[in-house]
């Protein structure tokens, strides 16, 4: 199966970009499942309901969240009509939506899907997500009930994030980071069969303090005071995430890829 994850897609700059390239990777690349992280499309900060179909109109064919997943209010709702979008498993008891799912994908390959939130250095204490994570890989066997699973691991440290890499090696695709808006050098297959890369980076602007516009970040780390709300760089946005290709028998991978397409981060790929 040949799957593309691609990370935090931030504000108009992301969306403009994942509108002009999306399409045209899928149908170059052979795609056969792509996952978007979309939880600061919208401003920079959480998902609305019209953005989110942008999103699938697109090309994603599952939305994962974060801890921003409900920033947009309208999100508490249209999260319960569209299966396609998923909020972390551990973001909240009482929360709605789900936080992992199994898709079909054209042919009547199965995958699986989950994000969970990590504990260090986030602003909430969520809870626990190997735990959260060890549930639902119980529920599917891959390569057997499932022929890909793939897991968003949403996050600040890499050492939680490599972690739960290990924590999963074996018994899922792909394990990929979100949350920082930087991408890691380090895509690798894990011994296990698990691809792995610390984060995706971010769809947006890269000339940027993580997506926001510079001048507001700078001056309250400069001047330790607050003017004005961050906003999304508009400038040209590069697309960031991992390709990866599994075993039709097994679900391991066998090819794991950074992506970089447009913007700044352009690189020769696949």
């Amino acid at each position: 199966m040949k799957l593309l994850f691609l990370g935090d897609v931030m504000g108009r700059a992301g969306r403009s970009a994942l509108a002009e390239h999306l399409p045209r990777l899928k149908a170059d690349w052979g795609l056969d499942f792509v996952v978007i992280n979309g939880e600061n499309a919208t401003s920079g900060a959480g998902l609305s309901g019209a953005h989110a179909k942008a999103l699938l109109e697109a090309g994603a064919d599952c939305i994962t969240l974060g801890d921003h997943a409900f920033d947009q209010k309208d999100m508490l709702q249209f999260i319960e009509t569209e299966p396609r979008i998923l909020r972390p498993l551990n973001f909240a008891k009482g929360a709605p939506g789900r936080g992992a799912r199994v898709f079909e994908v054209p042919g009547g390959a199965r995958i699986l899907v989950a994000q969970v939130l990590g504990q260090v250095f986030m602003k909430r204490p969520f809870d626990d997500p190997f735990s959260a994570i060890e549930a639902v890989m119980r529920t599917t066997t891959l390569g057997g009930s499932v022929q890909a699973a793939l897991v968003d691991m949403h996050c600040e440290a890499t050492s939680e994030k490599m972690g739960m890499g290990h924590f999963c090696d074996g018994k899922v695709s792909v394990v990929v980071g979100t949350h920082t808006h930087v991408p890691t050098g380090d895509a690798q297959i894990l011994p296990g069969g698990t691809a792995f890369q610390t984060d995706a980076g971010m769809c947006g602007d890269y000339n940027s303090v993580i997506g926001m516009d510079p001048a507001e970040p700078l001056r309250r780390f400069v001047t330790g005071m607050a003017k004005g709300r961050f906003s999304p760089a508009a400038g040209p946005a590069t697309l960031s995430g991992l390709y990866v290709e599994t075993d039709p028998q097994t679900g391991k991978a066998i090819r794991v890829e950074m992506v970089r397409q447009g913007g700044r981060l352009q690189a020769a790929g696949l």
